[in-house]
């Protein structure tokens, strides 16, 4: 996540307080409490910067006086990547912090299990990072709201360059969990109706955190493939590229 990325996530949770302060008389009232869920521990690499970011804007925001005269507090948790773990959290914020409203999730299957719980207890719930489509289509509800581009639109994005290469066999790597088997049904769907050439001649669906390079990309080159969709992100897209770079370099040494 860079730099405009921490920008629109301050001028979010700056739109999303004035909302919640407006709403409420000013005298005499307790901070805005925010209870925010995310994987801290599973996915430093997203979601330290993304912290970063809702830190500022929370800072930004108290030295200027806070909202309508009432500061802003966050109360952070760790869902460590884990839904059971992120409704564990979302029951303790808003029953014994008694939060104002829930914000965060990245993974989609995380973003998924605290729309449900909004849904089930009528909370406010501002979806940061998932991507799934069903958390606004299948599976919306009215308590939840969702600020990035869905898989949908981002595989419709890539579809658009994919469709113009020559290349006819296609293969995909993607994490076997919502995020990445919707990514990988709706890219395949879009192709194929741009071109109708193309087939898909192999799926490797590795568990999230945990893909093995070697066996992934040995699996893939198999099928001799002309392009792959790659969906794979964080440690294990490091992996795969630092497997596909090694190989590389053996066949250029060889």
């Amino acid at each position: 996540m860079n730099f405009g990325m921490r920008d629109a996530t301050a001028a979010v949770f700056i739109t999303l307080f004035s909302a919640l302060a407006a709403a409420q008389s000013v005298a005499g009232k307790p901070p805005i409490r925010i209870g925010e869920i995310n994987s801290y521990s599973a996915i430093p690499q997203f979601t330290q910067p993304y912290r970063q970011g809702w830190q500022l804007a929370v800072e930004e925001i108290n030295q200027a006086g806070g909202l309508l005269g009432r500061p802003v507090e966050v109360i952070a948790r760790d869902d460590a990547g884990k839904p059971e773990e992120a409704l564990r959290h979302a029951v303790e914020l808003t029953a014994k912090e008694k939060v104002d409203v829930l914000v965060g999730g990245f993974l989609s299957n995380v973003g998924l299990a605290l729309a449900d719980h909004a849904l089930k207890n009528k909370r406010l719930f501002l979806a940061s990072e998932p991507l799934t489509d069903a958390i606004v289509w299948e599976k919306g509800n009215r308590y939840t709201f969702r600020l990035r581009a869905s898989t949908y639109m981002q595989s419709a994005m890539l579809v658009e360059e994919a469709a113009k290469m020559p290349a006819k066999r296609w293969a995909t790597i993607a994490p076997n969990y919502e995020y990445g088997q919707s990514a990988v049904a709706s890219f395949k769907e879009l192709l194929k109706a741009k071109r109708p050439d193309v087939e898909f001649v192999s799926e490797q669906w590795p568990a999230q955190g945990k893909l093995e390079a070697g066996t992934t990309l040995q699996a893939t080159m198999a099928a001799k493939p002309e392009a792959i969709f790659n969906v794979t992100f964080g440690p294990d897209l490091a992996r795969l590229v630092r497997e596909g770079n090694q190989r590389i370099s053996g066949r250029a040494k060889g």
